[in-house]
């Protein structure tokens, strides 16, 4: 009898962890329903000082749009690499955009005492649905979008994004001089 058990017990974990494998397949490799750089250009969020600002403005740019938290250990690593990547190729058609899921008081100091040199937009918790619309379906954090001046999406990445491999990228995407 306890035989039994084990083996149906075996038989039911095995089961699940299939039909879950199966679904976590689905779920990580299913395009996203819409284009990430359709999604994001759409997008009107609010400023650290209240303005709505239209993410189409920066449209004809190379885009690095980054949602990132004050709280996420892997945003704020590569924080200073996006500020020294924008320092050295903005007058080449660069601009990183940085979404805020997190508390405007606690972006704004952070910012300030880091020095960022772009723009930060608020996403607070709509910054979550249009984070999973461009594509973000674990809903983790950081989560970057790259698009290249006609406005196409050319990279999506969750995670830390590596400086050189980012670099890499940027230097075949932006105009020469």
């Amino acid at each position: 009898m306890a035989a039994r058990r084990r083996f149906l017990l075996f038989l039911f974990v095995a089961l699940v962890a299939l039909g879950g494998g199966y679904f976590a397949h689905v779920w990580l490799t299913e395009e996203p329903a819409q284009d990430p750089a359709r999604v994001l250009l759409a997008a009107r969020l609010e400023d650290l000082r209240g303005e709505p600002q239209a993410l189409a403005q920066w449209r004809g740019k190379v885009l690095v749009v980054n949602f990132w938290a004050t709280w996420c250990p892997p945003c704020l690593k590569e924080m200073p690499a996006f500020i020294r990547l924008q320092q050295q190729y903005a007058d080449k058609g660069l601009q990183f955009i940085g979404l805020a899921i997190d508390d405007k008081a606690r972006v704004a100091t952070f910012v300030a005492q880091l020095g960022v040199n772009y723009p930060i937009l608020m996403a607070d918790k709509e910054g979550l649905t249009l984070s999973r619309e461009a594509g973000n379906r674990l809903g983790g954090l950081p989560f970057t979008v790259i698009i290249d001046q006609q406005g196409r999406t050319v990279r999506v990445e969750l995670g830390a994004v590596d400086e050189k491999k980012l670099e890499h990228l940027l230097q075949g995407l932006l105009s020469p001089g």
